[in-house]
């Protein structure tokens, strides 16, 4: 048996356009091209004999798990999700798939799409809207000032931009 884990808070039900498009197709990937090979595999290795002792076949069914379980995760979520795929009609204001230019004390100027949970990627500046910073930003207009919690303590942060991309 597993260790317990408590289930986790469910995110926020939002996503853009772009997000629901990349689920879909990691749901295609995992469906139709990566799971018809691993079962290949586990069907070939099975064909050898004693399977306690088979990697091939282990490792197979192990992954065969794993993808059925996030192809199940997926589907639940993509079904429960909304797309947001409209601008705001008052676009100085910061809603859902906003992007925000924020300053620091420094004048370090940093810029950030506000995204669902399921698609925030810090890498490429997009910002979960249930993090400290996206709910801090939210509803706020150009030239306000926000303050957040991080581990490190508050912070202050200056707005001095914000626009919509075209969908």
């Amino acid at each position: 048996m597993g260790r317990y884990r408590p289930p986790r808070k469910q995110g926020s039900c939002y996503i853009t356009p772009e997000g629901e498009k990349a689920l879909r197709a990691e749901v295609y990937q995992l469906w139709k091209i990566e799971r018809p090979e691993v079962t290949a595999v586990v069907h070939e290795a099975a064909k050898n004999g004693d399977r306690s002792e088979n990697g091939d076949y282990i490792y197979g069914k192990r992954r065969m798990r794993e993808i059925d379980s996030r192809v199940r995760f997926l589907t639940k979520r993509l079904d429960s999700v909304e797309i947001v795929d409209r601008t705001p009609a008052d676009k100085d204001i910061i809603y859902f798939g906003a992007w925000v230019t924020v300053e620091d004390e420094a004048e370090s100027k940093q810029s950030y799409r506000i995204v669902g949970p399921d698609e925030f990627d810090l890498a490429s500046n997009k910002l979960s809207m249930d993090s400290p910073l996206a709910k801090a930003l939210l509803g706020k207009r150009v030239e306000d000032e926000i303050l957040f919690k991080t581990p490190e303590g508050q912070r202050e942060l200056y707005i001095s931009e914000v626009w919509y991309e075209k969908s």
